[in-house]
């Protein structure tokens, strides 16, 4: 479902071995979808009778779209979703009375080269069915991801951390940001990194940084930058030694 980056990622990685189909409303959306049938109307999906469905529709849209689809679905078809926000899916999926796997393949098309996979995660959600699982391990094994299992709880806790933190540093560099005629190198590749993150949907950031979790992370970033201040106006030459030497180790680790 959906034929946007990631949907069309799926496709490219699972069609030469499976029957594909992909359904997209915006049919401009599928002039590059091949080896794979292409739907525009939930009748169609009826007669194909999936027994696999791989929601990659925008954020905001997965819930819906998952209600619009599954009458249309066979009993035993197994509901899947490769959200980065999973805000209330644990309950839906239960209240379905379908088969379903949760993953979250941590990597995007903005910024990972996806044709070299082998230094990117996936996290695939502990609480989904076996097989499932199964299928979606040998998925991501075979593209050589590092593959971690959690509970929808855990996923969320990750995602506060692993996402908030560089969003909410990159939204203040933006915020401060001033055109720069001759920029360093380091300051180019901060702004590459600001064009890439502020490309992503308004939803996903929204949730991303609305996730229950995300709030102890921005008030340590806050903590930092006052520690950091308070350095910086007394010239504290001792503070800034320790304070480099406290998040070298970070990195390091």
């Amino acid at each position: 479902m959906g034929a946007g980056k990631m949907g069309s990622f799926f496709l490219d990685l699972l069609s030469f071995e499976h029957e594909m189909a992909v359904y997209e409303k915006d049919p401009q959306r599928m002039r590059f979808t091949y080896n794979c049938q292409r739907f525009t109307q939930l009748d169609e999906i009826k007669e194909f009778a999936p027994e696999l469905v791989i929601n990659a529709v925008t954020v905001k849209y997965t819930i819906p779209a998952f209600r619009e689809v599954i009458p249309y679905l066979p009993h035993d078809c197994i509901l899947s979703d490769i959200s980065s926000v999973k805000t209330g899916l644990k309950e839906f999926y239960e209240s379905t009375g379908h088969r379903y796997v949760s993953t979250h393949p941590m990597f995007g098309p903005t910024f990972a080269n996806l044709n070299k996979l082998s230094e990117e995660n996936a996290i695939i959600i502990s609480e989904g069915d076996y097989m499932g699982r199964i299928f979606f391990k040998d998925v991501y094994g075979r593209l050589g991801l590092n593959i971690y299992e959690y509970t929808f709880e855990e996923h969320d806790r990750t995602v506060a951390y692993s996402l908030s933190i560089p969003f909410v540093s990159t939204f203040v560099f933006a915020a401060v940001m001033k055109h720069q005629d001759a920029p360093g190198t380091t300051f180019k590749r901060h702004m590459r990194i600001a064009k890439g993150v502020l490309s992503e949907d308004d939803y996903l950031l929204q949730e991303i940084l609305f996730n229950p979790y995300t709030h102890d992370q921005v008030a340590q970033i806050r903590s930092e930058l006052k520690l950091l201040l308070d350095i910086i106006d007394h010239k504290d030459a001792e503070g800034m030694k320790s304070y480099l030497t406290k998040i070298r180790k970070n990195v390091r680790e």
